[in-house]
């Protein structure tokens, strides 16, 4: 049972005679135990550099309290454990690299994979994201893979795989176009994000989606309104290529930050996100589906804030803002 802390069987069970008589000799744990004293000798000085006995006079010996010796034991072999895993886990991609040169130089066409089965494309989407450890970088927009039902992600169910990522030390980049915001609520759930550590922007189009994984693989859409075609990238000269078109347009984007406090221009979040919104590019449209209400009253939304700014334009009022620090 203890040999997972590096205890072996036969010490095992002269510890637990130990714990049941409290102090003992040697001679009275062979007694116990129908062994002979030189079992019993090498076991108790095992046990002794383990930290599991110690001597309290005249031959006697005492079992030290299980969770003050073994729980340092415990902890120790957690952490051996730890740091093999992540030897095999690098060795294991060293050797997959080795793996996919070998399939390139043998056939170029394992430069690429196309998947056209749901399924598959559901199970590799879903096995890079479990195994991302350094990046995901995203050009986002339509179509969405969804979920194993056929429903879409929600708002939650985005921010909690994202979150995920964050808590794992991932560097996770996303690009954004208003056709991104469809969904009602995502842009205020991505503002959520940011103030976690995401770093999105926003760009007036995006002209294909891309996910980048650990800049070793990158995902492309082949094309149409649903993922039925998903075309898989392994390290190549096109993979570099994707990366540095990935950067160009980073560049080129404006960044999504959190919301700043309100001043004293009356204008309160709701207000601040409203020109965050249109910051971003998005149209009145666009702007009632993440606020939850008409094209109507997103537009006289829209008019009272630029009233408040003394602004005659979307732009104008984008400019005065960002004067004012508001955005």
């Amino acid at each position: 049972m203890l040999s997972v802390l590096g205890i072996a069987e036969p010490d095992e069970e002269v510890y637990r005679c130990f714990v049941d008589h409290g102090q003992a000799t040697v001679e009275e744990v062979c007694a116990s135990l129908g062994v002979p004293e030189q079992h019993v000798v090498r076991c108790v000085a095992r046990l002794r550099d383990l930290g599991l006995l110690y001597v309290t006079g005249l031959s006697r010996y005492q079992a030290t309290d299980p969770q003050t010796a073994m729980l340092p034991l415990l902890a120790r072999r957690q952490w051996e454990t730890e740091m093999a895993l992540a030897s095999a886990r690098a060795e294991i991609d060293r050797i997959a690299e080795r793996y996919r040169e070998g399939r390139l130089r043998s056939d170029p066409r394992n430069l690429v994979e196309v998947l056209s089965d749901r399924g598959l494309i559901l199970e590799r989407v879903a096995e890079l994201s479990n195994s991302a450890t350094s990046h995901m970088w995203a050009l986002d927009r339509p179509p969405y893979v969804g979920r194993p039902d056929g429903r879409l992600h929600s708002n939650e169910d985005e921010f909690g795989l994202t979150k995920g990522w964050l808590e794992r030390g991932i560097d996770v980049r996303s690009i954004y176009c208003p056709q991104s915001m469809e969904r009602p609520g995502r842009f205020a759930m991505l503002l959520r994000l940011a103030e976690l550590g995401e770093r999105a922007r926003m760009l007036p189009s995006l002209p294909f989606k891309l996910h980048i994984v650990d800049r070793r693989v990158a995902l492309v859409p082949l094309s149409g309104p649903v993922y039925d075609d998903l075309v898989v990238i392994h390290p190549s000269a096109m993979l570099d290529a994707l990366m540095e078109l990935y950067e160009a347009y980073w560049n080129r984007a404006e960044p999504i930050t959190g919301p700043a406090p309100a001043g004293d221009d009356g204008l309160d979040e709701d207000d601040v996100l409203l020109l965050r919104m249109l910051k971003a590019g998005l149209k009145d449209q666009a702007i009632a589906r993440q606020l939850g209400c008409s094209t109507r009253t997103a537009t006289r939304r829209v008019a009272a804030v630029l009233a408040r700014l003394g602004a005659d334009t979307r732009f104008q009022a984008g400019a005065t803002a960002a004067a004012r620090g508001l955005i």
